[in-house]
């Protein structure tokens, strides 16, 4: 299924929840503490085809991109306790180069130090965004100095922006608006998000001094309160709503 049927699919399924009599996106959120306890799918399940899958990015350059084992699977369970999007809860990784790159409508990327793309990576994840694929990236510390470069360089003809607060990605599930939350002090500096935008869509997220993918993990990780916890992962699902649904 290619990026753009698979997210027909999803609007279809979230249109038809949408409009049903007295049923609104919002009233079906529980708190995470109260959410099902429900185990994650096992690996060597077979899951719809038609679910979500995200796929953390295994990019090349000094980062750890696997860091956060807990994150993603975390947040597609709180997506899938909160709505009524169908999600595969199994973490997939994935290159650019990978012949499955375009089977994943949203990827993620994160970690410290720095992403480089290589010249056929840049090509080839250009075709991957403007074919309707999304890309997040979560500075956990240290990526903004190298990977605001690469941004511009991935799209020379296109400005890197900055993502106002009013803009559907702070606003398409949960309300925030006064932007990303701050979730992890990094250096003392305000939480902002860093867009490439094609055609009036944000096609590359990369938010900074925010780092909600911290509050993703599992508690125990970095010891957050709850509410920083579940305001990162109300972030999570805006930015995945937006991603599938714009």
């Amino acid at each position: 299924m290619g990026i753009r049927t698979h997210k027909t699919v999803v609007l279809l399924v979230f249109l038809a929840v949408l409009t049903a009599p007295s049923v609104r996106a919002q009233d079906r959120l529980r708190p995470f503490s109260q959410a099902a306890a429900q185990p994650y799918q096992e690996k060597g399940l077979n899951p719809n085809p038609s679910a979500i899958k995200v796929a953390r990015l295994h990019y090349s350059g000094a980062g750890d991109w696997y860091w956060g084992s807990s994150a993603i699977p975390n947040l597609l369970r709180f997506v899938r306790d909160n709505t009524d999007f169908v999600v595969d809860t199994i973490e997939r990784q994935v290159r650019i180069m990978d012949a499955d790159l375009f089977q994943y409508p949203f990827l993620f990327a994160t970690g410290h130090g720095s992403i480089d793309f290589g010249a056929e990576e840049k090509e080839r994840l250009r075709q991957y965004l403007l074919g309707g694929g999304f890309l997040f990236v979560n500075d956990s510390y240290g990526m903004a100095k190298t990977f605001l470069g690469e941004m511009q360089e991935l799209f020379p003809e296109r400005q890197v922006v900055e993502v106002p607060f009013d803009h559907p990605l702070y606003h398409c599930f949960y309300d925030f608006p006064n932007g990303p939350p701050k979730i992890h002090e990094h250096d003392d500096k305000p939480p902002r998000g860093h867009a490439i935008v094609v055609d009036g869509r944000v096609v590359l997220f990369f938010l900074v001094e925010s780092d909600i993918g911290d509050g993703w993990e599992d508690p125990q990780v970095h010891s957050d309160p709850e509410e920083k916890r579940l305001a990162a992962l109300k972030m999570g699902l805006n930015i995945l709503t937006y991603a599938l649904l714009y």
